[in-house]
């Protein structure tokens, strides 16, 4: 295991600096409450901190900029991550704008009661996405949402160390290097394509995830998001750094969930955005 790889895990494995009080039911709460905001074009109504910050693709705003201005509505998908011990309620949605599909993650942070920070990525197109197959993200899949039985489920820590061997697999160029365990039943699907995985014909070779060629990315950095213990499912923060995209220039940064049980990876489903090459991430996880 390398130093880069060691230094992420134990900065993930860090404890919370603050106790949470904020349970499942009330974390799905304030995602149920900040979307119909959302749609409404008003953050008033939310339970904000004092000094609440905004990102939308990487960019320092005020809440209520950006896609609060644009907006029209919601589509059936909706997928959250709720992690109760670090105070994190996660979601990737398909909104509308301007009469077309937009993929949207956004991951709150809730302190005290209130929503102290939020982080959003905006998806519109294929130029901002690399990849973009939207119409293809309708509902929630019956993958992601399989519900581990207290005996199928790991621990949070091995959820973490099992999710970053994915981006120390891209590092270095293989999933087979670093032993990441992936189960020959699992897909992975960015932006609501179907890259790899049973059933994937994107490219030659792309129906094992572990298997698979992978590009060698050295400039790879990942930070964990959230865990949703109960739902097995790890949510990374990645840059893929240079070499990333598969034209032009830029890197991407992408929003990625794991989701783990029986001590393997099942399923891996992604939103993904272009950015400007060495964007910093802003924040702190």
């Amino acid at each position: 295991m390398n130093r880069l790889f060691s230094l992420l895990l134990a900065l993930s494995l860090a404890s919370p600096a603050f106790a949470q009080s904020c349970d499942r039911a009330c974390l799905r709460g304030m995602i149920d409450r900040y979307l119909a905001a959302l749609v409404k074009h008003d953050p008033t109504p939310l339970p904000l901190a004092a000094k609440v910050r905004f990102t939308e693709d990487l960019q320092e705003l005020q809440l209520g900029d950006g896609l609060w201005r644009t907006i029209e509505g919601l589509r059936t998908f909706r997928q959250d991550i709720l992690d109760v011990r670090s105070g994190v309620a996660g979601v990737h949605v398909v909104a509308t704008e301007n009469g077309q599909p937009v993929l949207v993650a956004i991951r709150l942070q809730i302190e005290g009661g209130k929503i102290s920070g939020v982080e959003s990525t905006v998806v519109r197109n294929r130029e901002e996405g690399m990849i973009f197959n939207p119409e293809a993200v309708k509902d929630a899949s019956a993958a992601m949402n399989v519900t581990p039985t207290p005996a199928q489920r790991n621990s949070r820590e091995d959820m973490q160390r099992l999710a970053l061997l994915y981006p120390e697999g891209l590092r270095v160029g293989s999933f087979v290097k670093v032993d990441a365990q992936i189960t020959p039943e699992a897909y992975r699907f960015e932006n609501g394509q179907l890259m790899a995985g049973p059933g994937c014909t994107f490219f030659q070779g792309c129906t094992n995830v572990r298997e698979q060629r992978v590009p060698t990315l050295p400039g790879i950095t990942a930070r964990v998001a959230a865990i949703d213990e109960e739902q097995g499912i790890v949510w990374l923060r990645m840059n893929f750094g240079p070499g990333s995209l598969m034209r032009g220039e830029g890197e991407l940064t992408v929003w990625e969930m794991f989701k783990i049980y029986d001590g393997s990876i099942q399923a891996i489903e992604a939103f993904m955005e272009v950015v400007p090459a060495a964007t910093p991430f802003l924040w702190d996880y």
